[in-house]
């Protein structure tokens, strides 16, 4: 996810038609420090230059400072540079966040940061990567609100997201075999031996689940690892409640086989 900051700046230039010298006249810096930045090659930019090709393309600063520091701590820079960076800039004004988009965050943290910690693991990591994904939301608002229906573009770009951060089996697919053991179901069972075994049987099983399609893997893991009420699993996935249904019976069956007693899990 290293320079998570650079598609919502390329996307805002290719928006504003600006050149490359416009964009040079109005940042101040050169063409060469300019394209290394937007091409995301070689050193990793300054806050200053960044807030500067920032401004100049009049981009919401808030939302792409916190993507830049988190960007940056990923690329193992030290975290003195890091606050000198954001220092040696003026102190930002005041942001007005569009209200439609604090609506839909607040709606919409809880669940995206249960789906995001089933695959990481790791409530820190969730919620990093869950206020990652509202700060580019904020940053394509415009763009989310232009689509047919915001709340999918929110999960589909959530679940990108999330996804690039799990670890991952040799085939690719997403490795959710440790939430096995995180389900209350196999911490109640008091026998040792029992428990080994139930979470041998959760662990292949959340498997079989990695492999299904990317929206039916989204349902099940919703229902049964998150334990979201079923009504409200289809406003958060952004599809109709029939989608979500036929989803969710035909991942069922592709699991019958292998499938475990889930009315434990929920």
């Amino acid at each position: 996810m290293h320079r998570t900051w650079l598609e919502p700046v390329r996307n805002r230039l290719a928006e504003s038609r600006l050149t490359l010298d416009e964009l040079v006249s109005r940042s101040g810096y050169s063409k060469t420090r300019l394209s290394e930045l937007l091409r995301g090659k070689g050193y990793y930019p300054s806050w200053e230059i960044t807030y500067s090709v920032i401004r100049a393309l009049e981009i919401p600063v808030a939302p792409l400072r916190r993507l830049w520091m988190a960007a940056a701590m990923e690329a193992a820079k030290d975290s003195a540079w890091i606050k000198s960076g954001i220092e040696d800039v003026h102190p930002l004004d005041p942001e007005d966040q569009p209200v439609a988009h604090l609506g839909f965050t607040q709606a919409m943290r809880p669940p995206y940061t249960v789906y995001a910690q089933a695959f990481l693991q790791s409530r820190e990591r969730a919620r990093q990567v869950v206020g990652e994904t509202f700060d580019i939301l904020w940053l394509n608002w415009a763009e989310a609100t232009r689509s047919e229906d915001t709340p999918r573009y929110a999960w589909e770009l959530l679940r990108r997201m999330v996804v690039a951060r799990a670890p991952k089996r040799p085939d690719g697919r997403p490795d959710l075999r440790a939430a096995a053991f995180s389900t209350a179901v196999q911490a109640e069972i008091p026998d040792l031996a029992d428990r080994l075994a139930r979470i041998d049987t959760l662990a292949r099983f959340f498997d079989d689940i990695a492999g299904l399609s990317p929206d039916q893997r989204d349902v099940l893991v919703l229902r049964y690892l998150c334990g979201v009420r079923q009504d409200a699993v289809p406003g958060i996935l952004g599809l109709s409640p029939a989608v979500t249904h036929t989803l969710d019976h035909h991942a069922r069956g592709a699991l019958d086989q292998l499938r475990p007693d889930t009315d434990a899990q929920e």
